[in-house]
């Protein structure tokens, strides 16, 4: 006869845990730049973003390193994805950034995005030459980091989710700049736990050396 083990829910957790902790990987990401935004590059004597796809970090210049404004991903060439963007800029779809007080580390913004922006149209064409003076400033002063993962899109993913919800837990100013609402798909429960080790020629302030995503 066999006796059934009373379920204990704290026992079940911390055993998955030690499984999780055993089976875990480390990965190591380099965050290769400083890039130039494209079409901006020859104002600030930055090399073009290579022709990669995966994910990417926007920064800003900030004391001996750089701010990270935003991660993003994409499965189709960064500079394709990014001429989208300055679209999105001129367009008045996305928040547009004081670029001098962001460098101070300061978030001013010019103009707010995204549902405002749909709903004020008349707004933005009251001010679209102060809006799109400031966003052709924010996009030359802007620097993108690429990462040299595999472009499995689940972990690309997984990177961009953490490196945002990691910066939204830092001190001011490296919380204050990022963009909040963002949708993110960050690790399940049912995932297995991944280490990566960031590796960069220059400071990324406010991301770990070691991050669990």
């Amino acid at each position: 006869m066999y006796l059934s083990r009373r379920p204990d829910p704290l026992a079940d957790t911390i055993t998955k845990r030690i499984r999780y902790l055993i089976m875990e990987t480390t990965i190591e990401v380099i965050w290769n730049g400083p890039f130039g935004w494209p079409s901006y590059e020859n104002q600030n004597n930055l090399d073009p973003i290579p022709s990669l796809t995966g994910v990417y970090l926007q920064t800003f210049e900030y004391q001996d390193g750089y701010l990270i404004y935003a991660a993003g991903i994409t499965r189709r060439p960064i500079p394709v994805r990014f001429n989208e963007h300055t679209r999105k800029y001129m367009n008045g779809e996305y928040t547009v950034l004081d670029i001098d007080a962001a460098q101070r580390g300061i978030r001013k913004e010019i103009w707010h995005g995204w549902g405002y922006a749909r709903k004020h149209r008349s707004e933005f064409e009251e001010q679209k030459s102060t809006i799109l003076d400031a966003a052709r400033k924010q996009l030359e002063g802007l620097r993108i980091f690429v990462a040299n993962v595999e472009t499995a899109s689940r972990l690309c993913e997984r990177i961009e989710a953490s490196v945002m919800n990691t910066l939204y837990e830092q001190p001011s100013p490296f919380c204050d700049i990022p963009d909040r609402g963002m949708q993110l798909a960050p690790r399940l429960d049912s995932e297995m736990p991944i280490i990566i080790k960031n590796s960069c020629d220059g400071i990324l302030h406010g991301l770990p050396l070691a991050l669990e995503i």
